[in-house]
């Protein structure tokens, strides 16, 4: 198996502002600050304390940090107003956590307010070692997705190395694990390694199943290089796109 210095693990989420509850630059940091005190804050480098505001330029990215003990700090929110004053189309800004060491590196780049219609979406880069995830095992990665869904409702979202190259470009990739707002059974993707149920209140308060992760390698870290981590995840896209189970992004 081939090897790289590094390699980059993406969470994708997609996901609709309203679900949400507001589509306000202030909320979006909020969610990303609750996302980084829960898993990923098992690195101390991903940490909320630890992030600024990108501005395209290396001196001015180490200029405003983008949060503190207590949340979003103000001079964050006012350099990302500055930064939307004049865009129309869709509402974004990126955050780094300061590290430029390919191992230790993480971004956050967030688009949203959308005025064509489409869903908002969030993507959280995460550097490791070759052959390794930051956070951990499978699991840390499962709960981060669990993590997620309660605080963003998506559409999907998922755990992928970025340069894995799904079957259905478009479509979105199971890559390591995935998670759908579908009940799904073995029965339905017998190649999947887990299938870890996700829990959510209903309109009376009443815990029930509101969706499903699907794992498709759990022995170690999955990495595009492996051979047999890619057909295992294809295997299973290819399940589910038979299924009509995987969406298109058109629709999304």
């Amino acid at each position: 198996m081939k090897k790289r210095p590094y390699i980059t693990h993406n969470l994708e989420i997609q996901f609709q502002d309203d679900a949400i509850g507001c589509s306000s630059i202030e909320f979006q940091m909020e969610c990303i600050y609750n996302l980084l005190r829960g898993t990923a804050s098992l690195d101390p480098l991903l940490q909320p304390t630890r992030w600024f505001v990108a501005t395209g330029e290396r001196d001015s990215s180490y200029m405003y940090r983008a949060f503190d003990d207590q949340g979003p700090t103000t001079a964050a929110i006012a350099v990302l107003r500055q930064d939307n004053k004049e865009k129309t189309a869709v509402q974004s800004f990126t955050l780094w956590n300061g590290e430029e060491d390919h191992t230790k590196g993480a971004a956050i780049a967030c688009h949203f307010s959308r005025q064509d219609g489409r869903s908002s979406s969030l993507t959280m880069r995460m550097d490791s070692e070759p052959d390794g995830f930051r956070l951990g095992d499978f699991t840390h990665g499962v709960k981060m997705l669990t993590e997620t869904v309660q605080l963003y409702k998506p559409l999907y979202c998922s755990v992928s190395p970025g340069q894995y190259d799904a079957v259905f470009p478009d479509r979105p990739g199971v890559g390591w694990m995935i998670y759908l707002p579908r009940i799904l059974t073995i029965q339905q993707v017998p190649e999947a390694r887990a299938l870890v149920p996700v829990m959510g209140k209903d309109e009376e308060g009443k815990d029930r199943q509101i969706g499903t992760i699907i794992v498709s390698v759990t022995e170690e870290p999955f990495s595009d290089l492996n051979p047999e981590h890619v057909k295992l995840a294809n295997a299973i896209e290819i399940r589910l796109v038979d299924q009509d189970l995987l969406p298109r992004f058109a629709d999304l």
